[in-house]
């Protein structure tokens, strides 16, 4: 049986294209997603409409990840938590929703963080609201199956590398991370969450 709080998630959620027309609004209605509308907010959401826009156009799946993620049987409900003004989202979000695009079986969907803290607070990573966060959802028992984010396993490596030295990230790091995003092109990305679609059905990845 589905949590409540999902399944509530599910009802208030969005499709891909929904979510891209909401971030091109509000980039050019000066906006943002989220309670806080700061200056600072705002421009991470212009800045992520461009980021957006560049990897829909860009990104690249193989043959092989084409053929691996057409054979995937099981209909399946992906949401995304997130929020306009996220980076680490700008640069995922547009990869998660190039895999759905390869199956009919899976159903992309996408909430707003601080629209549902009680889910968002169901899957913290270290105790926190990071985001975007990918909740994978088997259709046939409800149930959360496995999950995905903040960021790439790459990504979560470097943050946590830096964090041990450094204590904290700055925004030289930051930057530091977006130019990594940039090289890599989604691929570790797709790496992850191919990887997870195989744990599920073991059988598509022999």
């Amino acid at each position: 049986m589905q949590h409540p709080v999902i399944k509530e998630g599910l009802e208030k959620s969005m499709s891909y294209q929904m979510y891209y027309d909401l971030i091109n609004r509000l980039a050019e209605t000066e906006g943002t997603t989220g309670p806080e509308q700061t200056e600072a907010l705002i421009g991470y959401t212009k800045l992520n409409q461009r980021r957006m826009k560049r990897w829909d156009k860009t990104i690249k799946t193989s043959e092989q990840v084409q053929a691996l993620v057409s054979d995937f049987s099981h209909k399946m409900t992906w949401l995304v938590i997130t929020e306009s003004w996220c980076g680490d989202a700008a640069h995922v979000v547009p990869v998660i929703n190039k895999l759905a695009e390869l199956n009919e079986n899976i159903n992309l969907r996408i909430v707003l963080r601080d629209e549902n803290s009680q889910l968002m607070d169901m899957y913290l990573t270290n105790g926190g609201r990071a985001i975007p966060k990918l909740l994978m959802i088997d259709d046939e028992t409800g149930e959360v199956v496995n999950t995905f984010g903040p960021r790439p396993s790459e990504a979560t490596n470097m943050v946590n590398d830096y964090k041990v030295k450094h204590g904290k990230l700055t925004p030289e790091f930051k930057e530091e991370l977006q130019f990594w995003y940039n090289k890599n092109k989604g691929q570790n990305i797709i790496e992850d969450i191919t990887q997870k679609l195989c744990q599920f059905e073991p059988g598509m990845c022999v």
